[in-house]
């Protein structure tokens, strides 16, 4: 038997203030999705590694040797994506419990910058990393990486309480645009210090530092937007009401009862596991991008920080166009398009030849009009198929299935490299996953998904 839900008063919560305060969040996280994770983690994690295993390696040399993490030995061009895989796999589990517990929760904006907080720390803790000290470095990404997977399972949850069905297209797209504008802002700012490094009196090493740095404290600083705007929100669901109120042992009680009842909600399900595919195509592209582009390639770790920014500031319009283009069209519409979009300029950025940056921009401009739409609407169409009152525990459910097969693709993408030798047989496989949740989503009935979950139905789809 489902527990009692208890209703907040949505009218006073579906207010264009707590909209504004909600969409802060991605501004705050963004600085760690874009400076450290999808620009400077990667290929520096990777260097650490090589200083340790190859410590008399000469500028521009390849290192050919393997670290040993726990006795598996592991290429040092490999490491980062290794990392991410294990970051996404513990994920997997932890994100189950957070949604659960974050509808119990009395104050979820507490627990929103609470768990937000401590992957700041982390963040900004990546200070510490150098010479060969790859292993912290390994910690560091696999703690930032699990706190905002947590942080935005509660986050996308409280976009149901404050946006009606018709406006969470727009809001949701509106989130990821304010995210991809702060996330360009404190990148340009990373790309002067690397670039003026010398005339600053500081190392390249401590400057790629201190970007990572700044990266964890702007998240900190920028989550109290949403924590204090959204301060009078409280927790949705009741307690248990077989007498063990606490919210751990209700929130796994309620976990195990949704894992039973997700089968009577089948387009849900199957929207989950077209998500799973396509969102993990477009999460194996940002992770890998920076290594692809400097290994494969051979750009500069400023070039690189280049094509993020126009990837960045081109997303910030692509996000906000994508948004009204599914006001007109309907959001699964567009994130078809995406996906097809997507899965062109994979098969493009296979054929760039090495050194030609120009071409290679082009290829980051496309990214840029497709990644942030398809991502905000996903969001926004997943919130109308979630029963009311459990949608943390529902998006934790979103999460957690997301991490639980996203490892495959950067497993697949270090894979093919350890194997295969090349970084574009490894960018050229990440094509399947946009095929595959492409056509699943084609069998998605939404009209139906929010019918049976019981929410009222948008003027369009």
């Amino acid at each position: 038997m489902t527990d009692t839900v208890v209703v907040a008063d949505l009218a006073r919560e579906r207010t264009p203030q707590h909209q504004r305060a909600w969409s802060f969040y991605d501004w705050a996280n963004s600085a760690y999705v874009t400076t450290t994770g999808t620009v400077l983690i990667a290929p520096y994690l990777n260097n650490l590694a090589a200083n340790a295993a190859c410590p008399d390696l000469a500028d521009g040399e390849v290192c050919r040797e393997t670290v040993s993490l726990l006795g598996v030995p592991i290429a040092t061009g490999s490491l980062a994506s290794y990392t991410v895989t294990a970051a996404t796999i513990i994920s997997a589990v932890l994100l189950l419990f957070v949604g659960a517990v974050a509808d119990r929760h009395p104050r979820p904006t507490w627990l929103l910058g609470g768990i937000a907080w401590v992957g700041s720390v982390a963040a900004m803790a990546m200070v510490f990393l150098t010479g060969d000290n790859w292993q912290l470095g390994v910690f560091l990404v696999i703690v930032g990486n699990l706190c905002l997977g947590a942080s935005t399972v509660v986050y996308d949850a409280l976009l149901v309480r404050i946006a009606h069905p018709d406006d969470r297209d727009r809001v949701s797209s509106r989130g990821w645009a304010l995210g991809y504008l702060g996330g360009g802002i404190l990148l340009a700012i990373n790309l002067g210090m690397l670039t003026a490094y010398e005339t600053l009196g500081l190392s390249y090493e401590m400057a790629i530092r201190l970007s990572l740095f700044s990266a964890g404290l702007w998240w900190a600083v920028f989550t109290l937007i949403p924590v204090l705007g959204l301060r009078r929100l409280r927790g949705t669901t009741a307690p248990p009401v077989n007498g063990r109120a606490g919210v751990v042992g209700g929130s796994l009680r309620q976990l195990a009862h949704t894992l039973r009842e997700l089968r009577l909600f089948p387009v849900t399900l199957t929207f989950l596991v077209a998500y799973l595919f396509f969102n993990d195509g477009i999460q194996t592209v940002i992770a890998s991008a920076s290594i692809y582009g400097t290994s494969e390639l051979g750009f500069s770790a400023s070039q690189m920080v280049i094509t993020i920014l126009v990837v960045q500031f081109v997303a910030f319009g692509g996000a906000l166009g994508f948004g009204r283009a599914a006001a007109r069209f309907g959001a699964k519409r567009v994130v078809l398009a995406g996906i097809a979009l997507w899965t062109l300029v994979v098969a493009f950025a296979f054929f760039v030849p090495a050194g030609a940056f120009v071409v290679w921009l082009l290829c980051a401009v496309c990214i840029g009009i497709v990644m942030g739409g398809t991502q905000a609407l996903s969001r926004s169409m997943y919130s109308q198929l979630v029963p009311r009152g459990r949608e943390s525990e529902f998006f934790g459910l979103y999460q957690a299935m997301e991490r639980g097969t996203s490892w495959l693709g950067t497993l697949t993408f270090g894979l093919v490299y350890q194997f295969g030798g090349s970084y574009r047989l490894s960018i050229i496989s990440v094509v399947f996953f946009f095929v595959v949740g492409g056509l699943l989503l084609t069998r998605v009935d939404m009209r139906r998904g929010i019918a049976e979950a019981g929410n009222e139905q948008p003027a369009v789809v």
